[in-house]
């Protein structure tokens, strides 16, 4: 009865080791992961802009986004891109309902109203279909690269200016009204988000 006493201190005591050095691990090694994360999420929003056309740090300094939302996303942040003290972009981080989730987009719009580029930051779209979406290969995001407002912005079987992600109609159609929006967003909010004084 002894031996059986002591074997299961024994197994309690290594178990108890085991969890403390898991949980020391953890603690030690989670800072070191949020950093990590943040940022990978720093570089997805900032690849919208193209090298050298901005020097100062985006991020650090969120504009005022809309109380009243768009009819189908929602501006998530809006940041200024800065190359000697003068805006070269607005970059809109939006997010719309897609076919099996949200997805997140980081748009980038000059200040002429022109959309340089977007890149999917979060999705969780259909492998094979929706999920292709930020597919570099494929590269549909592509085609939307200096568009503006006044394009008709709705698929090509839709009467628009766009081709459909094949396989993939209401992703396709959920991205082109973000990117909408996001630009609409950026005519209707121009003079805030130009000239505004940034939250410091």
């Amino acid at each position: 009865m002894s031996r059986l006493v002591r074997d299961a201190g024994l197994l309690l005591m290594v178990a108890a080791l085991a969890l403390s050095a898991t949980l020391a691990w953890r603690h030690w090694t989670s800072p070191t992961i949020v950093d990590a994360a943040k940022q990978l999420q720093s570089r997805e929003q900032l690849a919208v802009l193209p090298d050298g056309s901005y020097d100062n740090q985006p991020l650090d300094h969120p504009l005022p986004t809309p109380v009243a939302q768009r009819p189908t996303s929602r501006i998530l942040a809006a940041y200024r891109a800065e190359l000697a003290g003068t805006p070269t972009a607005i970059i809109v981080i939006t997010r719309t309902q897609g076919y099996a989730g949200p997805i997140v987009l980081s748009i980038a719009i000059a200040t002429d109203g022109r959309l340089i580029g977007s890149q999917v930051v979060e999705q969780q779209e259909s492998p094979g279909l929706g999920a292709r979406l930020g597919d570099a290969q494929v590269n549909w995001l592509q085609q939307f690269a200096n568009r503006h407002l006044g394009n008709h912005w709705a698929l090509r079987r839709d009467h628009g200016d766009f081709d459909q992600l094949s396989g993939a109609t209401v992703t396709s159609r959920a991205v082109i009204s973000a990117l909408q929006e996001a630009l609409s967003y950026f005519d209707e909010q121009r003079s805030v988000l130009l000239e505004g004084t940034t939250h410091e």
